[in-house]
């Protein structure tokens, strides 16, 4: 260091030696970003009214985002202090990461599963405890109870689980459950539960876990089926009291006035948005079994994308080339479900690398 360089504040080493969030970058104009698990189509027309509608610019949003809080507690049969909003369901695992799990705490989690929890992990202070997925890509869920120990604090599940695809079956989860004490939170991540098509699948909200577990917390999102990314809004439901230390730890006044109206908005309009859905359910069906039948092992995925097991960072050189972004990893490739036409495209790609 020369004698002209200056002085800067002392970082955590831990956190300078953290990679920062990978966002997928965007595509050619004639191509297609597949690499973030986005929603192709735009959101509905009456959510961009309301919107436009919302609170003008140089007002504070409502803190609690009570209308969105009582609207989501009478869809899903919760009071509304059962519910909690925020930007995104990620900033919501951070804030109960945060809340629940201290330095020398374990935060328990499969992997391969969201590249967020170990960042959000390490930034709480707290340490990661990973257990291997199983071969088909989902959660050992046996292995992860098995894994849970006296300073374990946090544990995640994530269902269907990014970004290899599998689900967890309701009858696995009520299992696990029941061998996780009941002072370790349980943060029941379901980002892409709409787009799950397998009966047998957990749905934290429907089966309403949390009445007999209240260690037990649901968090999803706007971002994902209701195609509402770039506005960051997500929520969790679960027992008051567990809320209560979320929302003292999550960043005030997170959640604007605009992505709350789009919100409702998009709530008012389910059949609509359970079309786009089939539609995007129908894309995916129809990429796996090209995928498939040139031979790529795929797992079943239940989400909006797939995952190909394969050296990621080579492979997705070759897509790229082609005018496709997608997300690679050191041990496999996803490949978001995005435009009808991208789906030939990928489909030939794919078949190039099988030779």
């Amino acid at each position: 260091m020369s004698s002209s360089d200056p002085v800067l504040p002392r970082i955590r080493p831990e956190i300078a030696a953290l990679p920062p969030y990978r966002q997928g970058k965007p595509a050619a104009p004639d191509g297609f970003k597949l690499s973030s698990n986005e929603n192709p189509f735009d959101p509905l027309p009456g959510v961009l009214d309301a919107v436009s509608a919302a609170a003008g610019l140089n007002r504070y949003p409502d803190a609690t985002a009570g209308r969105l809080r009582a609207a989501l507690g009478e869809r899903f049969g919760a009071d509304a202090d059962e519910v909690l909003v925020g930007a995104g369901s990620v900033s919501l695992l951070a804030a109960f990461i945060q809340a629940a799990a201290a330095p020398g705490d374990e935060v328990l989690y499969s992997w391969r599963s969201f590249e967020a929890y170990p960042g959000l992990v390490l930034v709480a202070g707290a340490a990661s405890v990973q257990v291997p997925n199983r071969a088909d890509g989902g959660h050992d869920l046996d292995a992860m109870a098995a894994a849970i120990t006296e300073r374990t604090r946090v544990v995640i599940v994530c269902s269907p689980n990014n970004p290899t695809g599998p689900i967890v079956t309701s009858d696995e989860f009520a299992d696990f459950v029941e061998k996780v004490p009941s002072d370790v939170l349980i943060l029941l991540d379901e980002a892409y539960a709409e787009f799950v098509t397998d009966d047998s699948a957990v749905d934290g909200l429907a089966e309403r876990v949390r009445d007999e577990h209240p260690n037990v917390v649901v968090l999803r999102t706007f971002s994902k089926a209701y195609g509402l990314a770039a506005l960051r809004v997500g929520y969790a439901i679960g027992h008051a009291r567990v809320l209560d230390g979320a929302r003292a730890t999550q960043i005030p006044l997170s959640v604007t006035a605009q992505a709350e109206a789009a919100a409702l908005a998009s709530l008012d309009r389910r059949a609509e948005i359970d079309a786009r859905v089939a539609e995007l359910v129908a894309r995916r069906e129809r990429l796996i079994a090209g995928l498939r039948e040139m031979g790529w092992s795929v797992p079943a995925s239940q989400s909006n994308f797939v995952w190909l097991p394969t050296s990621g960072p080579e492979v997705a050189a070759a897509f790229e080339a082609a005018g496709l972004i997608v997300r690679p990893f050191e041990d496999g490739l996803r490949i978001s479900v995005g435009e009808e036409a991208s789906l030939p495209r990928v489909l030939d790609v794919a078949r190039s690398l099988r030779g």
